[in-house]
């Protein structure tokens, strides 16, 4: 019987990798361009990172981390998100002191033991963005449009971003008590996880994806009717941020986040294309965060892009990357014109173009068949009748035409190519 991967984690192959590494470019170019470093922490932390941020009553550190002892017993897990990992490097690495305003990113495979489905796995990625030390409104309007940019530079342009103020210390307290009196009422009508969320996390009620769960939240409180002065000023400033920089966006009161650290702004990025779990990215402002686990108070806002959503977004649109130039194949037959080509193939890889050539001694026949399964929009064919000649012959798959070109002339085939 063949070895078979563990439940839950899944194998990225060659032709959905491409779409990958599309991602992550776009993701260094664009974060780029608003002035966002990379910052990578390692996928094993200690269970105290998360046990401190998330809260040992959450359901991530109850049931879904995966956790183990050392060979000292101490207590490590698998990271199961990225922001806690981020607030734990900036506070260990005294960030603050180099950096008054930290603009952050990172990316890399997370690891929560739940039930696999459609685009959620075991093992999934995420890119994520931090941005520590300011509590400017203009500051979440940029960062939410960098990430409307950062999809629209993918081609996906027809996300709905859903916003919300979660309140702050002084407001939300009131808002979840009139909530959970509301709740409380019709607390026979919610699932078995709202009924346990309602003693521990009752906003997270407000988004359950169950329609019996939704029916009830439609009717309940709107944490817009209880946000102090402040709150209400952030969120209208920030609203009009994103407008001024040419995002639309819809106000949703049933936007939450699942962590009590969260306060002021809320949003997400949906889909109508990947049925229930619509979600494709999500964020907000967590301003207790850093002193929570252990630094100064520093306010931060941030956001986390589901990689496995956002490419199965990218499946389902059929949206891949146009701009890697043409593929070539090296058709080179007999040993004479191999070593030739060895060389030419050296200097095209050179040039920025894509070759591929096989060394396995076939002939044309199979060697065309090789060019056409790759997809190859030239084949280059070097045998002896072309040694002879001086002469490279390039045909192109697309066209089903064929030139010959001087062998000394490598300037021109590498126009003819590149013209294509």
């Amino acid at each position: 019987m063949p070895i078979k991967a563990i439940k839950g984690m899944n194998d990225i192959l060659p032709e959905e990798a491409e779409l990958w590494q599309w991602v992550e470019s776009e993701m260094h170019r664009i974060f780029g361009l608003f002035h966002y470093r990379e910052i990578r922490t390692p996928v094993v932390e200690s269970l105290e990172v998360f046990a401190r941020s998330l809260g040992s009553s959450t359901s991530i550190v109850e049931k879904e981390m995966y956790s183990f002892e050392d060979r000292q017993g101490k207590k490590i897990v698998l990271r199961p998100e990225g922001t806690a990992s981020v607030m734990r490097a900036y506070i260990e690495n005294h960030y603050d002191q180099q950096d008054p305003l930290a603009r952050l990113y990172y990316h890399g495979p997370m690891y929560r033991y739940e039930r696999p489905q459609k685009g959620r796995y075991r093992q999934f990625h995420q890119i994520g963005v931090e941005v520590i030390g300011s509590e400017a409104p203009m500051i979440d309007a940029e960062l939410i449009h960098m990430a409307d940019y950062f999809f629209k530079s993918l081609g996906i342009d027809d996300l709905e971003l859903e916003i919300n103020s979660l309140g702050c210390m002084v407001c939300r307290p009131e808002f979840t008590d009139k909530l959970i009196a509301y709740l409380t009422e019709y607390k026979a009508d919610l699932c078995e996880d709202c009924i346990r969320r309602l003693g521990k996390n009752p906003l997270r009620i407000l988004d359950c994806k169950q329609e019996k769960c939704q029916a009830v939240a439609s009717e309940a409180p709107s944490i817009q009717e209880f946000l102090c002065q402040n709150c209400e000023e952030h969120f209208d400033d920030v609203l009009e941020g994103i407008g001024r920089f040419g995002s639309s966006y819809a106000v949703n009161t049933g936007i939450v986040r699942g962590l009590d650290y969260y306060q002021r702004t809320a949003f997400e990025f949906t889909t109508q294309h990947l049925g229930a779990q619509n979600a494709v990215a999500g964020g907000g402002r967590y301003d207790g965060l850093v002193r929570l686990m252990g630094g100064p108070h520093m306010p931060g806002v941030g956001f986390a892009i589901g990689v496995e959503r956002l490419v199965s977004l990218l499946k389902e649109k059929s949206l891949t990357k146009t701009d890697q130039g043409s593929l070539v194949f090296m058709a080179a037959i007999g040993t004479a014109a191999g070593n030739k080509a060895v060389k030419l193939v050296s200097e095209l890889r050179k040039q920025g173009i894509r070759v591929e050539m096989s060394y396995d001694g076939k002939g044309l026949k199979s060697l065309m068949k090789r060019s056409d399964r790759i997809g190859a929009r030239y084949t280059l064919i070097l045998g002896s009748d072309e040694l002879d000649k001086g002469v490279l012959a390039i045909r192109d798959m697309q066209e089903q035409s064929q030139v010959e070109l001087p062998l000394d002339d490598f300037s021109s085939v590498v126009t003819h190519i590149q013209g294509g």
